[in-house]
């Protein structure tokens, strides 16, 4: 607990197995936010909130070249609060955690001491 009595998460970022387990989870989903020729627009990164708000766990198809890919996964990952569990070509896979215990989908692997 901290100084203000707020209880904090210790759950920050993804390791390895939580990637791994949550990159299977995603394997049979299709993409549901797709980023096309006008890039990383406010609706976009609107689509993908409501969307992760929603699944928690989605995939995002982005139709340009390999660098500009990573950039605008990275850029996702950030304006949406998410964690980056992967990517595989045009595909970026993004997890965030339903903060509502009851609308939880989800339930990430125990970590490892």
């Amino acid at each position: 607990m901290s100084a203000a009595g707020i209880v904090s998460d210790p759950r920050t970022g993804l390791d390895g197995s939580e990637r791994k387990y949550l990159r299977g989870l995603a394997h049979s989903l299709n993409p549901l936010v797709h980023v096309g020729r006008s890039g990383l627009t406010d609706a976009v990164i609107e689509a993908t909130r409501r969307a992760l708000d929603e699944h928690e766990l989605i995939k995002v198809k982005i139709a340009a070249d390999r660098d500009e890919r990573e950039r605008i996964a990275e850029a996702i990952r950030t304006r949406c609060d998410a964690e980056l569990a992967g990517s595989v070509g045009t595909i970026a896979i993004l997890y965030r955690q339903q903060p509502d215990p009851e609308r939880r989908r989800i339930e990430l692997p125990p970590r490892r001491q």
